[in-house]
């Protein structure tokens, strides 16, 4: 297997870490599944296309769509679904089921049901020389962006007030309300933000494979699995977790190709079976 193999792992990977990221914070810090997810990761893919569309940059739509998807998503939870913090997860599951429908019938209103093109930016265009293998410039770019907006997480959640009260909530949350914080505040951001980590998944992976309506259906899967096997609401689980998914489904491309979606599934019933709680997850 060529490196150029394990690099398209790597992207696949990383773009993985940053929807399962978003997943493991939410549902560390809110105990809520969000199946909708993967509607804000298409969002973030379509305001992308329409940015560019319209003239504006690449650069712009990576800062405007997350932005305008996070926004959204925070007044989704402040309207919908916060009231459903301490219900069971069976009725989360079936209302943000429905809200990913809703969210890709939607998508069809507006942008159409044919898939759009989005073009790789101008400065990121053609390859580059690694030495053992040449590389496009984009999918070089999204491994570092996303990295570094990974470290960067990492440090807020662990240097920052706000990383602390979001460490504590995913412990127990009802405690973080207890020196007067708002907690309700709190879901809100996190909800917004983890919203936002999707659509910068989505804006990044818009120039890779394009923007489709079932696009968010078909990540959210993967995005689970992924959770899964890093271990629910850990965040060093969602990263392990990604990089290893997209690195199996690339192996598995080479070698399995009609298998290669089976195979993820594979290798998340054996991580299962020797740890039930993930790969880092607490028991």
């Amino acid at each position: 297997m060529s490196p150029e193999h394990l690099f398209n792992g790597l992207v696949l990977g990383v773009l993985y870490v940053l929807i399962a990221l978003g997943i493991s914070v939410i549902f560390g810090m809110m105990n809520f599944v969000n199946f909708a997810h993967g509607a804000f990761y298409a969002l973030g893919a379509y305001l992308a296309y329409s940015i560019v569309a319209a003239g504006g940059s690449f650069w712009l739509a990576l800062l405007a769509a997350p932005l305008a998807v996070g926004a959204l998503g925070a007044l989704v939870e402040m309207t919908l679904l916060r009231s459903l913090h301490r219900i069971g997860q069976s009725v989360q599951l079936l209302l943000t089921f429905g809200l990913a429908l809703v969210f890709q019938e939607l998508t069809i209103l507006v942008w159409g049901p044919i898939g759009k093109p989005v073009s790789v930016p101008a400065a990121l265009r053609g390859s580059f020389d690694l030495g053992f293998t040449v590389y496009p410039r984009y999918r070089i770019f999204v491994v570092l962006f996303t990295a570094a907006l990974t470290v960067g997480l990492w440090l807020c959640l662990e240097r920052t007030r706000l990383g602390a009260v979001i460490r504590a909530g995913t412990e127990r949350a009802d405690m973080v309300s207890a020196p007067g914080i708002n907690i309700d505040r709190v879901f809100t951001a996190v909800f917004g933000a983890g919203c936002a980590l999707a659509a910068v998944a989505g804006v990044l992976a818009a120039p890779l494979v394009g923007v489709n309506p079932s696009m968010g259906m078909a990540i959210i899967l993967l995005a689970f699995v992924v959770v899964v096997v890093g271990g629910l609401s850990s965040f060093a689980g969602a990263v392990v977790g990604g990089l290893l998914v997209g690195l199996v489904q690339a192996v598995s491309a080479v070698y399995v190709p009609e298998g290669s979606e089976l195979m993820i599934f594979v290798f998340m019933a054996a991580v299962l079976v020797l740890r039930p709680r993930g790969l880092m997850g607490q028991a």
